[in-house]
């Protein structure tokens, strides 16, 4: 049963959401995939492309460059299970569930196989669906990824993330975003009026009765070392980005899955773990340089 604080709190969260999203030429939507109740990001004509968000944020996170990639691409970015808008707080969310989940959301949205581009958690999801399920894939792009190694982030981000945790309030938030961020100094000048609204919104989320079972996903998913004899049967073709500033996820991780496993690897000067937010334009450019738009899509496996 939900308090009046934590529906005080889930009320402020969506008037930041619609906020944060007013000038981004996106539908919000809403379905049901693999029985959980999931909202998603939708806009664009094009392939399809689903972008996976990190560890307790939202679609939200992709503001940046979901308008540039809708002018090419049908985008679709769902907010994962137990995360943002989404259900599945409640649900026992293990590697089965989340993979028939994504397979699901893909089966609905998306006419042919998608390129999927997984930051931190999402990752980590996208490659365990494709170890699985590749043969549905277009591309697999992993952004500063989980998965890829033992998670063994530097003393002050891991401080950082646990004082977070434990008490979400706009100082511990604004601690965890300095190492978080590459310079974020320059991300509050950058955003504005709207760096208050991000941070409401983030931690309206934290906040949330559904914060633990986000933490939970995390620590399945998205900490555990993915083995690489798994990992080398992942098929489709895959690509790196990562921030070489990353302070989670050190560069030293992307490097050494790209020697093992042939994987090109794209790096993002003045980038933390968060590229997308970080560097938005030089992002792009490399997302761009590893899936060709003008390649003939390829037909879901399952379809006609």
């Amino acid at each position: 049963m939900q308090t009046t604080r934590s529906v005080a709190t889930h009320e402020a969260a969506a008037m930041a959401r619609k906020a944060l999203l007013e000038d981004v030429p996106m539908t919000e939507r809403q379905l049901r995939a693999a029985g959980i109740d999931t909202a998603l990001l939708e806009g664009g004509n094009g392939p399809p492309i689903v972008l996976l968000h990190g560890p307790g944020e939202s679609a939200v996170n992709w503001r940046w460059v979901m308008p540039d990639l809708a002018e090419t691409h049908h985008v679709i970015a769902p907010d994962l299970p137990a995360h943002g808008s989404s259900g599945g707080g409640d649900e026992d969310l293990d590697e089965d569930r989340v993979v028939d989940w994504l397979d699901d959301l893909i089966a609905q949205r998306c006419s042919t196989a998608p390129v999927v581009v997984g930051h931190v958690l999402g990752g980590a999801i996208g490659a365990r669906y494709a170890i699985r399920h590749g043969d549905r894939l277009e591309q697999l792009v992993l952004v500063d990824s989980l998965g890829l190694a033992p998670f063994r982030p530097t003393a002050r981000f891991a401080t950082s993330f646990v004082r977070f945790a434990v008490r979400p309030t706009e100082r511990s938030y604004e601690r965890f975003m300095g190492q978080c961020a590459y310079d974020l100094d320059a991300l509050r000048a950058d955003m504005g009026d709207e760096w208050p609204v991000f941070v409401a919104y983030n931690l309206g989320l934290a906040r949330s009765p559904r914060s633990r079972a986000a933490g939970r996903l995390f620590r399945r998913l998205g900490v555990p070392r993915i083995p690489d004899m798994d990992l080398a049967r992942i098929e489709v073709g895959t690509a790196l980005i990562w921030g070489r500033h990353d302070r989670a996820n050190p560069l030293a991780v992307a490097e050494h899955a790209s020697r093992r496993h042939g994987w090109p690897l794209r790096v993002i000067e003045e980038a933390a773990d968060d590229p997308p937010r970080d560097q938005p334009a030089a992002f792009l450019r490399e997302l761009r340089a590893v899936i060709d738009p003008s390649r003939p899509a390829t037909p879901r496996a399952g379809t006609s």
